[in-house]
């Protein structure tokens, strides 16, 4: 660091102050002049700084806290970068990439990390400290005091005590050989909670998600998707007072979000099969808006793009396969229905389509079998969903005639390929 890195320090420092009182001096009325001073007092550099290296003590900085077990468990906390001869295979801390230290103890100590926390050119205070910085050493006053100061601080990492549980925390017998066991204490992963809830907030949240989103809604094509957490619950540790529990707890104002770890459950959609049609490659599938939705888009796309440079060309691509995705997707559920829907005298689904759709008949038609492992229906259900995606875009501004139908089968050709080879697996 050169004289500049120590402005920087002490002008970081300074400003912490200056937010701090300032925030306590608009809580003042008028004539509470002696308070006011007082306070002014309090929040000079070294007057603050010493205070808060005497409080650095009642904190600690962990990546897995007790107290989520309980509120007033007393036990050891835990600061560790996880097993990482676990591997990959399993997430845990020891896969997190940066690691977010949560910080346990007196809740009235807390902002003493708030000061640490505080950068200069990407380093913390904290890290700082640890080191044993000159620059930081002279912005704190450069004399023995000052030392002491980097010394306390530099402590919060440091176990308080010997490691020990408490009647309030959880606790469970593992079994091991020779009919013993060992007595478990696990610790909440605080550090990994929140790298979790980070994701799942920008994920929810995000300028970037709500974009998609909307993009979504209005049926317009976007860069990226966006992701979805169904049912998910919530648990609050610390009721009012979450800063009770740790700091990230207070951050995430005491939640913690679960995701889902249910089998799906079936729900019956009352869909019925395509018997009143002869394909369903027009009015039927349109009658669903998880089809209508990307055809709309796509169309929407189309119409509006004149040019066709590489960009325009994934783009047509990614909103076709999302075409064939919800088209694939609706077939599985049909495929769900009662064998043998397709049988019945009244059904006018043709037989390449029938083939496609009601696989369990194979299970009670051996003729309908033979046919279908013949798989030549592939190609005539491709051709079909080629002759109805062109259908679809065709309008004034995109007039579907035999040159453009045969531009855009080749720019299907790709997608379409790909719809076989899902079909092939049917």
């Amino acid at each position: 660091m050169d004289a500049s890195q120590q402005h920087g320090i002490f002008q970081v420092v300074q400003s912490f102050l200056d937010e701090r009182l300032q925030a306590k001096l608009d809580k003042l009325g008028e004539g509470e002049d002696e308070k006011r001073q007082q306070l002014i007092e309090e929040h000079q550099l070294r007057c603050w700084i010493g205070d808060a290296a005497r409080r650095a003590v009642q904190i600690e900085r962990v990546t897995h806290a007790i107290k989520y077990s309980h509120p007033d468990a007393k036990g050891s906390s835990l600061y560790s970068r996880g097993a990482i001869e676990a591997g990959d295979t399993l997430i845990g801390t020891h896969t997190l990439k940066k690691l977010i230290a949560d910080v346990v103890g007196n809740a009235a100590a807390l902002d003493v990390y708030k000061f640490l926390r505080l950068e200069v050119d990407g380093v913390s205070l904290l890290e700082l400290a640890q080191a044993r910085s000159p620059k930081l050493y002279a912005v704190l006053g450069g004399d023995g005091q000052a030392m002491e100061w980097m010394e306390s601080f530099a402590g919060i990492d440091q176990p308080k005590g010997r490691p020990a549980s408490h009647k309030l925390a959880k606790q469970l017998y593992w079994p091991v050989e020779s009919s013993s066991y060992h007595l478990l204490a696990p610790l909440f992963p605080s550090s990994l909670v929140q790298a979790q809830y980070d994701r799942l907030r920008e994920d929810r949240f995000g300028e970037a998600a709500k974009a998609a989103r909307n993009a979504r809604f209005e049926g317009e094509s976007f860069e990226h998707g966006y992701r979805e957490y169904p049912d998910l619950a919530i648990i609050h540790f610390g009721g009012s007072k979450p800063q009770n529990i740790s700091q990230l707890n207070s951050e995430r104002h005491g939640e913690n979000w679960l995701l889902a770890s249910l089998p799906p459950t079936w729900q019956h959609t009352g869909l019925k099969p395509p018997c009143s049609v002869d394909s369903i490659f027009g009015r039927w599938l349109m009658g669903f808006r998880a089809v209508r939705g990307p055809v709309s888009a796509l169309r929407n796309f189309v119409n509006k793009t004149h040019r066709n440079n590489l960009a325009i060309r994934n783009t047509r691509a990614d909103l076709t396969r999302w075409t064939v995705d919800e088209v694939l997707m609706l077939a599985a559920s049909v495929q769900q229905l009662p064998a043998g829907w397709s049988a019945t005298e009244t059904c006018r689904l043709n037989r390449h389509e029938a083939l496609w759709l009601d696989k369990g008949r194979v299970a009670v038609d051996p003729d309908f079998a033979v046919q279908r492992e013949a798989a030549d229906w592939i190609e005539s259900v491709a051709q079909g969903f080629g002759r109805w995606l062109n259908q679809q875009l065709d309008s004034d501004k995109t007039p579907m005639s035999d040159p453009e139908r045969a531009h855009w089968q080749d720019a299907l050709d790709k997608e379409l390929n790909l719809l076989r080879e899902e079909l092939d697996h049917v």
